[in-house]
């Protein structure tokens, strides 16, 4: 999808060779939330190796770039169309608030409409109200019904 075809002209689609800024962004991510993570140049690596195989799409945003979108697109279950996940958003802290992560979700919607995708599911923590209202002012629903949802993971 070219450039010129995404709402915010500050997005871009990632290709290998932009592998080690985007390791280096999501490493940024990770570290900024105590997350723990490989060093960057393993986790651009990964990215390369992802985009490979064909699944998923990333996403840079600004200048630097100073954000990331990365998807996961997939065969849904229940119907025949793709699903999206959208694994991970991140803009810069010095870039927050001036609108370049809201680009970066228009410009993943509109990736996931032209690979086949009826719906886009993301998860988020509640302490992460800027995230939230971003999601909810795009038009993503909060599937919380009150009870608290659980994800587990097993390391294998």
């Amino acid at each position: 999808m070219p450039l010129a075809e995404f709402v915010d002209n500050r997005v871009r689609l990632a290709s290998a060779e932009d592998a080690e800024v985007a390791g280096q962004l999501l490493f940024d991510f990770n570290t900024e939330y105590e997350d723990s993570t490989p060093p960057p140049n393993e986790v651009a690596r990964r990215i390369v190796e992802l985009l490979e195989h064909g699944d998923t799409r990333v996403l840079l945003g600004g200048g630097g770039p100073d954000g990331i979108a990365v998807l996961r697109i997939r065969p849904a279950i229940w119907s025949f169309a793709n699903e999206c996940y959208l694994a991970e958003l991140y803009v810069r802290p010095a870039r927050r608030g001036d609108g370049l992560g809201r680009g970066l979700l228009q410009a993943a919607k509109q990736v996931a409409v032209a690979e086949g995708c009826a719906w886009m599911d993301l998860g988020t923590n509640e302490h992460d109200i800027a995230a939230r209202g971003l999601y909810e002012s795009e038009g993503f629903t909060n599937l919380e019904d009150g009870a608290p949802n659980y994800y587990y993971e097993l390391d294998l």
